[in-house]
């Protein structure tokens, strides 16, 4: 790997651009004052590679609505109704998501590693800071894999037009309105919507932005936040959360969705994406394929290995494990009682100690690449680094 040395942002720079979550709790910088260099061709292969791992999930989605799969991703109940339906018409449009993967440099072959298709973060580092670190330090900004504010622009607008050719959203759009809502305490996903806020606006949307626990819901007439009813609801709450923690919501919701009076982003059968018992059906549908790794749900046998919960988030209930299943390494968390999937062992690049993973969000196709570097298990604790086509 070819590593460059930045000129770090300071803190003061970083909220201007709106990056409060600058720091981790040890007093390290979240951006790491690096980045990384790929070919062209190495940033091609990423979206290749995302856009093909698209297409076979909606196959594999097809796969677990037609065989009732729901139980062996550890899906609730509750959600299933609203997942066949969201599935089912078109006008429930998943809006982004990001791939986690491995390899892509130094010779290694391309992994997928998980989806995170419901509520994924680092969005705002991807799009804005990445742009804006190379701009301060004298480089093309445009040098990178990174049209992200434009696809997720273009997607918003597919909402409406449902089809590649968005030319006539100002002809169809009737001025409806998206109401943006994440957890009131958790800057970075406050900011994460805003800013996804910001993108449907500039693309013609009228939106507003409350918190989570400030919406009305109403099974026969649609979401409403201070008087005002909106179409669409975007919230970074993820389906399984609503589904354990509020499952009269998930009730109400569901009668919404029948009542067609509100649409929800991303929609619900991205849960069935998000789950990382997923890719156990991608690999009985597409066995042996290249960007894949063998993954079961029961431990693998002879084979390093690593054991995930069907949900987690930053890195949390995950262990590795050698080929006697002997444990190397654990994170504990709070996703426990989630089911375990296991997934074939594959290292990320590295040097030294540091690992570094792609991640690659999708919006429609590939659009914004961005790197996680930290320990063999990425956690809270991992730090964004840039890149930069050369």
């Amino acid at each position: 790997m070819d590593i460059v040395s930045l000129k770090p942002l300071d803190a003061d720079t970083l909220e201007e651009i709106g990056l409060d979550w600058h720091t981790d709790p040890d007093n390290t910088s979240y951006i790491e004052n690096e980045m990384l260099k790929i070919t062209q061709a190495q940033a091609d292969a990423y979206y290749q590679a995302s856009n093909e791992l698209y297409d076979m999930y909606v196959q594999a989605g097809q796969y677990v609505i037609e065989k009732d799969l729901f139980f062996e991703l550890d899906i609730p109940n509750t959600l299933i109704p609203i997942i066949r339906q969201s599935w089912e018409e078109d006008i429930h449009w998943h809006l982004y998501g990001r791939f986690d993967l491995a390899g892509g440099i130094d010779g290694k072959p391309i992994k997928l590693l998980e989806f995170n298709a419901d509520t994924p973060t680092m969005l705002y580092e991807t799009s804005v800071v990445q742009w804006a670190m190379l701009k301060y330090n004298g480089y093309d900004h445009i040098l990178q894999f990174n049209n992200l504010y434009e696809a997720i622009g273009e997607n918003f607008k597919r909402m409406i037009t449902l089809g590649e050719n968005t030319d006539n959203f100002e002809e169809m759009y009737e001025g409806w309105k998206i109401l943006f809502s994440s957890i009131k305490g958790n800057i970075e996903e406050e900011r994460t919507t805003r800013f996804l806020q910001s993108i449907a606006k500039s693309a013609g949307f009228r939106t507003d932005f409350c918190f989570f626990d400030e919406i009305e819901f109403s099974p026969q007439e649609g979401v409403f936040s201070n008087g005002k009813q909106y179409e669409f609801l975007f919230k970074l709450v993820p389906w399984e959360n609503i589904a354990i923690d509020e499952p009269e919501l998930a009730l109400i919701m569901q009668s919404m969705m029948e009542n067609k009076n509100t649409i929800f982003l991303n929609p619900a059968y991205t849960i069935m994406f998000q789950s990382k018992r997923f890719l156990k059906i991608l690999w009985d549908l597409f066995p042996h394929h290249p960007l894949l790794l063998e993954t079961s749900y029961e431990p693998l046998k002879n084979k390093k290995q690593v054991k995930k919960t069907a949900f987690g988030r930053e890195g949390a209930n995950v262990e590795i494990l050698d080929a006697s299943l002997k444990t190397i390494m654990r994170n504990e968390g709070i996703y426990q009682n989630h089911k375990p999937v296991y997934q074939e062992f594959f290292e990320l690049n590295n040097i030294g100690q540091s690992y570094y993973q792609p991640n690659v969000f999708f919006a429609y196709e590939a659009c914004g690449l961005g790197f996680r570097k930290g320990g063999l298990i990425l956690d809270n604790y991992s730090k964004f680094v840039s890149h930069i086509i050369e």
